[in-house]
């Protein structure tokens, strides 16, 4: 996911006494509804009001269309974004679709993505996605494709798939101004976003005591070593790598490391293996005890006189405290390099870790890099 706004679920708003906080829908959750309802009007089928969108982890939404037609040759739907009780910036945002036939040569199938009105432009490497493209992250883009295929495929369609698809957000370039985007060369607009395709509810008393009670469900079972990560994949990379280890051992810190280490340690914890991926180790090997993007950015200076110790190259230092994003650092390093420079940042990690778990918590740590694997482990 593209880190260029406080994520979509950053606005933290207490439910009401008893009632629980409503999920919310991504907006690239948006964008895929928007696209379904703009190729039902393309195709002169009958526009439903609500569509079923395909999420990433599995099941469906179902999303309403505020409103769809034909404008010209193309299709069109609006959807109105939902983040649930835990508004962002693009909470009540419209999110709108264009979708129209491709031109041009070729007779495989083809799905064409460009940014309308109000959709950001991608303009620094270390993004996912390359400069030039408009700021639309790798998930949302799957998800738009399967939307429409999903419709396509429901009507009796044999032949390939050829599409032009426009995403537009009225207002747009003017809610980006309240987000991370223009900081990260973002331009024009906001990112269509989304790793699940929801937004949960975002409530800090809440986490952490889902964090305690995980701990003092492992304590229950005897067990005296946790494992924290801070999202889905990196706890999925750690349980690969930690095999024998039950499941009431992983606990999903989120971004609360100050909280969950100190929690491990009054609870009686004797080891505790701390998963991130570089970017998040960059943040807590900088003193980062809650590493939400509202607590502040990685200090590129800072990363670059690492990169310079660990490696002894003024060049490569210089770029990376020049950088845009920690994973364009970790991407221009050679492959010795980045082993180099996740050692210094394991090592710094570590020393930051134990001034929240105390002298007694044995700690190791293991820093992912951005597919998944190890990319440095050590203890201290």
């Amino acid at each position: 996911m593209f880190p260029t706004a406080m994520p979509e679920s950053d606005a933290p708003r207490p439910a009401g006494a008893g009632r629980a906080l409503r999920s919310g829908f991504s907006t690239g959750t948006a964008a895929a509804a928007a696209a379904q309802g703009a190729f039902y009007e393309l195709l002169g089928l009958p526009c439903p009001s609500r569509v079923e969108v395909a999420l990433p982890g599995g099941g469906t939404l179902s999303i309403p269309l505020a409103r769809h037609g034909r404008a010209g040759s193309r299709g069109e739907a609006v959807v109105i974004k939902d983040a649930g009780d835990d508004p962002d910036v693009t909470h009540g945002a419209e999110i709108g679709v264009w979708v129209g036939w491709a031109t041009g040569p070729g007779p495989g199938e083809r799905l064409e993505i460009a940014g309308g009105p109000g959709v950001g432009r991608v303009t620094k490497p270390g993004l996912p996605v390359a400069v030039g493209e408009p700021a639309v992250n790798p998930v949302p883009r799957r998800m738009l494709r399967q939307a429409l295929s999903q419709v396509w495929e429901a009507h009796g369609h044999g032949r390939p798939l050829q599409l032009r698809l426009e995403i537009f957000v009225p207002r747009g370039e003017e809610l980006a101004r309240h987000t991370l985007n223009p900081r990260l060369g973002i331009v024009g607009g906001i990112s269509i976003l989304g790793t699940t395709g929801l937004v949960r509810p975002y409530s800090h008393a809440a986490w952490r005591a889902t964090i305690v009670a995980a701990l003092k469900v492992a304590r229950a079972q005897g067990r005296r070593e946790a494992v924290f990560t801070t999202g889905g994949r990196s706890e999925a990379a750690l349980r690969g790598l930690r095999p024998e280890l039950p499941p009431e051992c992983f606990v999903l810190m989120g971004d609360y490391v100050r909280f969950s280490l100190r929690a491990a340690a009054h609870l009686g914890f004797r080891r505790v293996t701390v998963g991130a991926f570089f970017g998040k180790a960059v943040k807590m090997a900088q003193g980062f005890g809650q590493t939400h993007a509202s607590r502040g950015l990685v200090d590129f200076a800072v990363l670059g006189r690492w990169v310079g110790a660990a490696t002894g190259d003024s060049l490569l230092a210089r770029e990376a405290a020049r950088a845009n994003t920690v994973r364009q650092v970790l991407e221009m390093l050679p492959p010795a390099a980045k082993e180099k420079v996740a050692q210094e940042v394991g090592g710094r990690l570590l020393t930051a870790l134990r001034l929240y778990a105390g002298p007694e918590l044995q700690l190791s740590v293991v820093i992912l890099d951005y597919d998944g694997l190890r990319r440095w482990q050590g203890e201290g």
